[in-house]
């Protein structure tokens, strides 16, 4: 699926509340619950997508993890492609890591992902 008509960039806040009833904030919880404790939300952003037959949203979603919480972005990198998100009427059809950046001094791990959420009518 590579027809990508809407190129419209959303971005949304991430220090205020939003309901988590919205796709896009399950995705984001589901996320952040796969990375685990020490992940740090860096941004997310979110643009529309669609096909002939598939409507939906690309997210993509940058994380960091530092110290010893770097072995856990490792396992979070190693478990997302296989990921089975449970996100009510929507399917994740595809979860990739597309950028990784590992410096030593001082340890960090910063991770880029982009998911594609699609509505499941």
């Amino acid at each position: 699926m590579s027809a990508e008509p809407f190129q419209q960039t959303f971005r949304r806040p991430t220090r205020h509340r939003h309901s988590t009833n919205e796709p896009w904030a399950r995705l984001l919880s589901d996320v952040l619950r796969l990375a685990g404790r020490g992940a740090e939300l860096l941004h997310q952003a979110e643009r529309l997508w669609a096909s002939a037959t598939f409507s939906g949203a690309r997210h993509t979603i940058a994380l960091a993890f530092e110290g010893e919480a770097i072995e856990r972005g490792e396992a979070f990198i190693a478990a997302l492609p296989d990921h089975e998100f449970t996100i009510p009427r929507h399917l994740v059809a595809d979860a990739a890591v597309v950028a990784v950046e590992h410096r030593q001094a001082p340890s960090r791990l910063a991770i880029e992902v982009e998911l594609l959420l699609l509505e499941d009518c």
